[in-house]
């Protein structure tokens, strides 16, 4: 009896017929094409020009109120300025749209009464419809009207147009589906957001030995060791067994960093002179992006540095001392590890920290998720959460961790596979 042939399980390219990246009749897709696409109607209010004044001082603090039904959203006011210029976007969910026009009002802001100083309505039959990659739509000058519909003085520079979340303004935007969230950082609660994960380096703080150190009492034997800050994370080695003024450890200290590196390592050499009291005998701090970087199992060289000591004199003044006590050490970042950053049991990338040390690409996958059920806040950052799962602080609930752990139900997914080309590797190892 004829054996099956042996199955082949290794990878194969396939070109699925989906529309990340590809050309349909005139317009060129994106991936915004793998979800479904949520319509809004934009309006960039940019600027006005020749307002008139409406205090006794004949001046006039501008803002724009631009309306939807019963959505409104409000630029910030200047104070005193017939030429404003504001370049604030708002979108309107079409889902939610209330009324038939869209109306973008100019009024003086005032302590009793603000007042009207004029506006401009737009019919939303007659707005255009903008999808990348289309130019975005030019901002035009349009004449104010008072409430009856005649025309006043000044004018008002804006666009509006129907998009989608592909749109350029989207994540600039303010969102009418977050209209009752206030406050300072309201813009911030609700604007779409990239989340990067931080790149994690093992920093390894080698202190091998000091020389010339000046303890105040120097008819005693100092207890020196070396205290090492790394932002919130604080390590010290043992006291030094040389009880001398050129004490010896060779001990390594281990710290996780994360780019950009914006702290220094502050370095500490301090002598036990009583019980619950040290004595700083000098510092110094290394800048983290003038490190070395380890990739292997060579060792990096080691480095002496400078310890600055200042003592206070009478008056209360700082002075430096001149001659410096020096340190010997050897620091480097590791990128041969992985940082685990996630519990072990869920984490999938344990690619070491170095990009020169990762595996060639085999292909990029793309997820578009359709839709999402069932997502409840996990927590709020202020206020406690209701029986229901939801927050008494609008817009502060964390959807997207409970998304990650999918405790949702997720109705559909895409997946796209693009092949890396060579040339793309070679950048990527580059960088």
């Amino acid at each position: 009896m004829q054996r099956p042939p042996p199955e082949d399980f290794s990878l194969k390219e396939t070109k699925p017929h989906l529309g990340g990246g590809k050309v349909t009749g005139d317009k060129l897709t994106t991936t915004y094409d793998l979800v479904e696409q949520m319509q809004y109607l934009y309006a960039r209010v940019v600027k006005a020009k020749d307002l008139p004044g409406k205090d006794l001082t004949g001046s006039c603090d501008p803002y724009v109120e631009v309306k939807l039904g019963n959505y409104r959203g409000t630029t910030r006011h200047f104070e005193k300025k017939s030429n404003p210029e504001w370049n604030q976007v708002f979108a309107f969910s079409k889902d939610r749209v209330q009324a038939s026009y869209l109306e973008a009002t100019v009024k003086d802001k005032d302590l009793v009464k603000d007042d009207l100083i004029g506006r401009v309505v737009f019919d939303l039959n007659e707005i255009p419809k903008r999808v990348p990659p289309d130019s975005p739509l030019a901002p035009q000058w349009y004449r104010l009207e008072d409430g009856k519909g005649q025309k006043v003085k000044g004018e008002l520079m804006l666009a509006v147009w129907f998009g989608t979340q592909a749109d350029e303004a989207f994540p600039e935007a303010w969102h009418s589906d977050a209209a009752t969230v206030s406050g300072t950082d309201a813009l911030a609660n609700i604007r779409s957001k990239v989340y990067l994960s931080p790149k994690l380096w093992y920093l390894r703080v080698n202190v091998i030995e000091a020389q010339d150190l000046i303890p105040s009492d120097k008819g005693r034997y100092p207890e020196v060791f070396v205290k090492v800050i790394m932002g919130n994370q604080a390590l010290r080695t043992r006291v030094s067994q040389s009880r001398s003024i050129n004490p010896m450890w060779n001990e390594d200290l281990m710290f996780v960093v994360a780019e950009p590196f914006e702290e220094p390592l502050i370095l500490s050499v301090e002598d036990r002179v009583a019980p619950n009291k040290d004595e700083v005998l000098g510092r110094c701090a290394v800048p983290l992006q003038y490190l070395d970087k380890r990739f292997d199992h060579r060792p990096v060289n080691s480095r002496w540095f400078n310890l600055e000591k200042h003592v206070i004199m009478e008056g209360g003044e700082k002075k430096e001392i001149k001659f410096a006590s020096k340190i010997h050490m050897r620091i480097c970042l590791e990128g041969g590890y992985h940082v685990l950053d996630e519990s072990t049991h869920y984490s999938s990338d344990l690619r070491p920290t170095a990009k020169q040390l990762w595996k060639p690409n085999i292909g990029v996958l793309e997820l578009g998720v359709l839709n999402a059920t069932g997502l409840m806040p996990m927590k709020a950052r202020e206020g406690a959460l209701h029986q229901d799962g939801t927050s008494n602080i609008p817009g502060k609930s964390s959807t997207l961790v409970q998304l990650l752990r999918l405790v949702c139900s997720i109705t559909a997914i895409y997946t796209v596979v693009t092949k890396t080309t060579e040339e793309e590797k070679i950048q990527e190892l580059g960088r």
